[in-house]
């Protein structure tokens, strides 16, 4: 694998998460507004999202079954690891071109990827 392949293949890589991604949140968010469309809003008070949607697994469960807010954070979800997706791609594109250092660099990056991201959950 040369750099110019390695370059084409992430750079698509992006452009699909990205657009997979702004898809499901319009998609949801569409299919929410359709859903909610009347109800009155209060802004007194602030309710957080259901339980169901503080994790990865009920946000998947929650998309499967349809429904719009999971939709949108399943949406949310792809768009954040998309560029994770990224680094992961770079390491094993640096591998198979036996550029060990750039190797190490990505997995220095994903590391410090992972562990921002682990924080934040």
């Amino acid at each position: 694998m040369d750099d110019r392949r390695l370059e084409i293949i992430i750079g698509n890589l992006l452009r699909v998460g990205v657009l997979v991604a702004a898809a499901l949140v319009f998609a949801g968010g569409v299919a929410y507004l359709a859903a909610h469309h009347g109800d009155r809003i209060s802004f007194h008070s602030f309710a957080r999202e259901g339980s169901s949607l503080r994790s990865v697994p009920g946000i998947i469960t929650s998309a499967a079954h349809l429904k719009s807010e999971g939709i949108m954070q399943l949406g949310l979800l792809l768009l954040i690891a998309t560029p994770v997706a990224r680094v992961v791609m770079a390491v094993f594109g640096f591998g198979l071109e036996r550029d060990w250092l750039y190797v190490v660099v990505s997995l220095i990056v994903l590391a410090v990827l992972v562990g921002s991201l682990s924080r934040a959950v």
